[in-house]
């Protein structure tokens, strides 16, 4: 088993409004992560990256939504892992200024 860096475990960051109000108010960071990943890999992830000590760490895996695709024919979107990090931090990280 090969060893991953953290930058292959935290594929993107998710900035959609609850994940910016969640960041601002709860100090808490939404990232997409591969599906084979634990909790204790994100949260190491996190660490190195960010420099930041880790309180909490809950993932869910996101349903596909149903998609058109072409004319009349259905698709899917892909099937993906949602993590939601909560961190000891006063002020919240922006990951925008950071993209």
């Amino acid at each position: 088993m090969s060893k991953r860096s953290p930058y292959d475990i935290l594929i993107r960051p998710v900035l959609t409004e609850k994940a910016v109000s969640q960041n601002e108010k709860e100090n808490k960071l939404v990232f997409e992560v591969p599906l084979d990943v634990n909790k204790i890999e994100i949260r190491r992830a996190v660490e190195e990256i960010f420099g930041v000590k880790v309180k909490e760490v809950r993932t869910a895996i996101v349903k596909p939504k149903p998609k058109r695709v072409g004319f009349g024919k259905e698709g899917y979107k892909k099937r993906w892992k949602k993590a939601v990090v909560k961190i000891e931090s006063e002020k919240p990280i922006n990951i925008a200024e950071l993209i």
